[in-house]
């Protein structure tokens, strides 16, 4: 399935990143996938507790070639 949509969240620090994705899932289709590009070290583990506390799948968590992290959330 691609990409719904793709925000990219580079210079920001907690909590910005997940409120800005929490943001994004609220307005997308079940099953449609979010793509987050951040920076701030955190993110990663950021990610996966808020995948858990809201019960949407992180299906992708991954460092980019340029250094950055790259989640992709499914909407619940």
């Amino acid at each position: 399935m691609p990409i719904a949509k793709s925000l990219d969240l580079s210079g920001l620090n907690c909590p910005l990143p997940i409120l800005r994705a929490k943001k994004g899932l609220a307005d997308m289709e079940s099953g449609a996938l979010l793509e987050v590009i951040a920076t701030d070290p955190g993110a990663p583990h950021d990610f996966e507790a808020f995948c858990r506390q809201t019960g949407n799948p992180l299906e992708t968590s991954e460092t980019t070639p340029e250094g950055k992290f790259r989640m992709v959330l499914r909407r619940k």
